[in-house]
């Protein structure tokens, strides 16, 4: 679990950045930062990337295999 945490805060940094955002970019920022975490926390897998198009979050996730399967990306989009 801490090591997910560490990876998503990391992915969510990269991400987004860390310069200085202002007005609607900064809420946008936050508005993708919450949908990722919690897309992250309903595939059940680790963020591998955030950024937003079109006005649009883009999310992509690594979800784990069962079995003998590979890990999979499943991407999702959530509005802003």
């Amino acid at each position: 679990m801490a090591s997910f945490m560490r990876y998503t805060g990391l992915a969510l940094a990269i991400a987004l950045g860390s310069s200085a955002v202002s007005g609607d970019s900064a809420q946008a920022a936050g508005d993708c930062r919450e949908a990722a975490m919690r897309v992250a926390a309903e595939e059940g897998g680790q963020l591998l990337s955030v950024r937003e198009s079109g006005g649009e979050c883009v999310i992509v996730v690594l979800v784990q295999g069962s079995g003998n399967e590979r890990p999979r990306k499943v991407t999702r989009r959530a509005s802003l």
